[in-house]
């Protein structure tokens, strides 16, 4: 029982990889299960999980898709937009 609850709960970091992993490509059944099970207990995590999504929205936003759904450049004004608000932080 010990390996199992060993190989279910894992650190935090090794969740949030999860989280991050979750958003591009499909997660293993025993990922699923680590991710859901972590989460489960730790309200950072669950927090964590909220935010990136929220991220990732946003900066989907300043991307513009066209029609063969590939993705195209970002025009000059917004890419000094992003580099001065780096710079700031």
């Amino acid at each position: 029982m010990n390996k199992v609850m060993r190989t279910l709960l894992r650190p935090c970091k090794k969740t949030t990889e999860l989280i991050d992993k979750q958003m591009f490509t499909p997660l293993t059944l025993k990922e699923k299960l680590q991710l859901q099970a972590h989460k489960a207990i730790c309200g950072t995590c669950n927090t964590y999980e909220k935010q990136s999504k929220l991220l990732d929205a946003l900066i989907g936003k300043w991307f513009a898709i066209d029609s063969n759904k590939k993705m195209s450049t970002l025009d000059e004004d917004k890419k000094n937009k992003i580099i001065e608000a780096i710079k700031k932080i």
